[in-house]
């Protein structure tokens, strides 16, 4: 048991600072609470939270396969997802301040808009970001064990969405204040610099382990 929680921690330590990078994901919420409400962004938080378990399900599922198949190819895999870390590590660090803006004529126009969209769009802009598959490749490859059981992992994801769809959440409630936009626009640069020693480093800390 201990095992399990080392590894979910080390999984929780590596996607939140994934959670809190300015990104698509962040816009598209804070959008939703500006444009259609609270109510409708906290939905679209919902669909991205889902969307992520359908990344971790193909992740598992792939792994799995991948590893009754040839350990050999498993390592090729987990290589590769160090490759990514170190990648998405150094674009942390080289990225400046990002700017988190909405349109005031958006506001304006803003309408009734249905919970299946709110949710569609959330479920969308998660499900068909090509970094996510790159991401939860990388994360599940180089973090969790080949031996974890398929069920655990799927408890290691379900913990992950609950915890990305309770920070949408919170900035759907708390950031879409001008002023609490702007206070994260200042500290997105530092949070991305966080973010790039933290995948750096464990990408680094893989290389160095010997392959299963």
């Amino acid at each position: 048991m201990s095992h399990y929680l080392i590894e979910l921690a080390s999984l929780m330590a590596i996607f939140s600072f994934a959670i809190v990078s300015p990104g698509a994901d962040l816009a598209m919420v804070i959008r939703q609470s500006l444009v259609h409400g609270r109510r409708q962004a906290i939905i679209t938080s919902f669909g991205i939270g889902t969307s992520l378990m359908f990344h971790v399900t193909y992740t598992i599922l792939g792994l799995g396969l991948i590893i009754s198949q040839s350990i050999y190819l498993f390592n090729i895999v987990k290589w590769c997802g160090v490759a990514y870390l170190v990648y998405i590590g150094i674009k942390a660090l080289r990225a400046g301040q990002t700017e988190i803006a909405v349109d005031a004529g958006e506001v304006r126009a803003g309408r009734e808009q249905s919970a299946a969209k709110a949710f569609g769009l959330g479920f969308a802009a998660n499900a068909l970001n090509p970094k996510a598959v790159f991401f939860f490749l990388s994360i599940f490859s180089t973090v969790v064990s080949a031996h974890t059981p398929m069920m655990v992992k799927f408890g290691y994801g379900l913990v992950m969405a609950s915890c990305l769809i309770l920070w949408f959440i919170g900035v759907s409630l708390f950031m879409t204040t001008p002023r609490m936009r702007a206070a994260f626009t200042r500290a997105s640069k530092w949070i991305d610099r966080a973010s790039g020693v933290v995948f750096i480093g464990l990408g680094l800390k893989l290389a160095t382990e010997k392959a299963a």
